[in-house]
């Protein structure tokens, strides 16, 4: 994907107001508007223009531009970091709908940004506005619930009006159970209300953090379990690794890579509770020694009538 110098393709520095970037905008808009261009590719100029216009025209999505191009490398093979969002806080209904004349860069960084979430109250005018953020929690945590603090990106004006980031610490109950996407509301902890009104809400996003054994679908954990060989073939009961500790699975005789066993209601907490699979990955022990290649020619001499490309054949 390439990365979009938002910038340059307005044709305008860093540092320009908003001001300067609205001119920007309303000269180009009107040098390749499709309807009054002479230009051979003013419709695509015209798309790529309005992007860039619409993606710093708002001072959050601005800002939250402006802190990946700072750990842009440079190329044009770029990807957003892993959840590079998590931890921003915006003004709820901050980030762009989905629109397919947007490019698959602007797709990636806000499409999703402030989704699902009530945007600003309108129940009273002098409310403040609500605040959506993404928040990282452990996988454990939703297996037992607790308290915990996070820190926040918060955005906040300079008299220029741009935009930059402060941090600020919430201390947070995360409920027992609580699922990816799911959103903890924190009363009061949104924008400031206006004159005597109060402040809006803040809407946690809750999102896993990712693990090197365990990953999840809905209410259900999965683990790819490594098993040797003989007990694959002979069966074996094995310690198993689950975010709520270690338990004891049996592994039935016979059993092929890629075989799932279930344990039921060890997945996610909740009403009916997730289960938990371990994807069983036969692992073969190396021949790098005259005994691991002798015990191997032994094993190919015992069973020298089988093929595992028969079900290929024919």
């Amino acid at each position: 994907m390439e990365f979009k110098d938002y910038y340059s393709r307005l044709g305008i520095e860093k540092t320009a107001t908003p001001e300067e970037i609205k001119r920007a905008y309303r000269r180009l808009a009107r040098k390749f508007h499709p309807d009054v261009s002479k230009e051979p590719d003013a419709e695509a100029q015209f798309k790529d223009v309005a992007e860039a216009y619409e993606a710093l025209k708002n001072p959050e999505l601005r800002a939250a531009y402006d802190t990946v191009g700072s750990q842009h490398a440079g190329g044009s093979d770029f990807r957003p970091p892993p959840d590079w969002d998590s931890g921003f806080e915006f003004t709820a209904g901050a980030g762009a709908q989905s629109n397919r004349d947007r490019s698959d860069f602007f797709e990636a960084l806000f499409g999703r940004s402030g989704a699902n979430t009530r945007g600003r109250r309108a129940s009273a005018q002098s409310s403040g506005d609500d605040h959506h953020a993404k928040v990282q929690i452990e996988l454990a945590e939703s297996y037992h619930g607790g308290r915990r603090t996070i820190s926040l990106q918060v955005p906040v004006r300079d008299g220029q009006g741009h935009l930059s980031f402060k941090t600020r610490q919430l201390e947070v109950n995360i409920p027992k159970g609580v699922r990816a996407g799911q959103h903890l509301r924190l009363k009061g902890q949104g924008g400031a209300g206006h004159d005597t009104g109060p402040a809006g809400d803040l809407y946690l996003e809750v999102q896993f953090a990712p693990h090197r054994l365990f990953r999840v679908d809905g209410c259900d954990v999965y683990v790819d379990l490594p098993v040797a060989p003989w007990e694959a073939a002979l069966g074996a009961s094995i310690s198993v690794p689950t975010p709520d500790g270690n338990v004891q699975l049996s592994v039935p005789a016979g059993s092929p890579s890629g075989r799932s066993l279930r344990l039921r209601g060890k997945g996610l907490p909740a009403t009916p509770p997730g289960d938990f699979y371990a994807v069983l990955s036969v692992a073969l022990p190396p021949a790098g020694s005259d005994a691991g290649q002798a015990a191997y020619r032994a094993l190919a001499s015992s069973f020298g009538d089988f093929n595992p490309r028969a079900a290929m054949e024919g």
